[in-house]
């Protein structure tokens, strides 16, 4: 018999089975993410949420839960979630690490081919019927094959760039809170470089890192002055690493050649934002983890923790691992 209620803010690429045989579900049926204040009556009532990045999951939120047990994302990110006051309600909070690297990294690699060979602008132009003849100097662009490339935060999806880009011959340099093990990099052909140096060199500058306080704007007009004017930006990171403003003014007046980007700042991009005019931009809705067995791997993984969470078991996943070490001294 279910001893649980659980709520989940969008369906889910999977069967609930497992979980409907431990809780009560409710799954919010529509595209758009449940308003705030719908999040907020459930959050009285349920023991268990699974939830997305687009869900705001605040102090006022967790604080009203009366019996919130585990609050289970769907994500590797959890910058929506305000995991202090989880923390000292000793809720733990899970995520889906790991998963999603090789479909984040294979979308990093599309993403800088579309761009560098111009592919969106070729498409547009053909269906516009501007394709005449094969003409010498028609939408050229650079190569990819022995560039540079410089890679910002060298996590588990960096690395798995830098794989990829192995096998185009590229110089790859990296820059990341931490120097790599000199065996990691030797595997890897990598070079650790400073920020300034990275920006300054790299033909291709592609963003792994995570969205904090210190990469918040990180890419702004002082940045984009310093890299190539050959050079092209990926962003498969967090939109608010790129301030759009600085963006959209270092594309329209050509201070870099172009930018391919996954995430915007906010999210969905409004559509009267400026980036939606210029050509030498790609803008995809946030499809980075977007193969089939990616998510179904992800909701799995959300599941576990729940169900966990739910049993009062530690979380496969569990982003603040520290509610497990608070000793109750009843």
């Amino acid at each position: 018999m279910p001893y649980s209620k659980v709520f989940i803010t969008r369906r889910l690429p999977t069967q609930l089975h497992r979980l409907e045989e431990v809780a009560n579900v409710e799954v919010w049926p529509e595209r758009q993410a449940p308003p705030y204040e719908v999040l907020l009556e459930k959050a009285k009532e349920i023991d268990g949420l699974l939830c997305l990045l687009t869900d705001q999951i605040d102090q006022q939120l967790i604080e009203v839960s009366k019996s919130l047990k585990v609050i289970s994302q769907m994500a590797v990110g959890f910058d929506n979630i305000d995991i202090l006051t989880a923390t000292a309600r000793r809720i733990p909070v899970g995520n889906t690490p790991g998963v999603l690297t090789d479909a984040t990294a294979d979308l990093t690699w599309a993403l800088l081919m579309a761009a560098a060979r111009r592919v969106v602008e070729a498409d547009r132009f053909v269906r516009s019927h501007l394709w005449q003849t094969w003409e010498p100097d028609l939408l050229l662009g650079p190569d990819i094959a022995g560039a540079t490339l410089g890679i910002v935060g060298f996590g588990r999806i960096g690395q798995a760039v830098a794989r990829r880009a192995k096998g185009f011959n590229m110089r790859i340099i990296y820059t990341s809170k931490h120097k790599c093990k000199p065996e990691l990099e030797q595997s890897l052909g990598v070079e650790f470089a400073n920020f300034v140096s990275l920006l300054q060199t790299s033909d291709f500058v592609t963003i792994h890192t995570p969205l904090s306080a210190e990469t918040y704007h990180l890419f702004g007009e002082a940045e984009f002055a310093l890299m190539k004017q050959s050079a092209i930006l990926i962003n498969t990171a967090r939109g608010a690493i790129v301030d759009p403003d600085a963006l959209y003014q270092a594309l329209r007046t050509g201070e870099i050649a172009g930018a391919a980007i996954d995430v915007t700042e906010p999210e969905p991009i409004p559509t009267d934002s400026p980036l939606l005019t210029v050509d030498n931009l790609i803008i995809i809705p946030h499809i980075g983890s977007a193969s089939r067995p990616t998510r179904e791997k992800m909701a799995n993984m959300a599941i576990d923790n729940l169900i966990a969470g739910l049993r009062g078991e530690r979380l496969p996943n569990c982003v603040n691992p520290e509610v497990y070490d608070v000793v109750d001294d009843k």
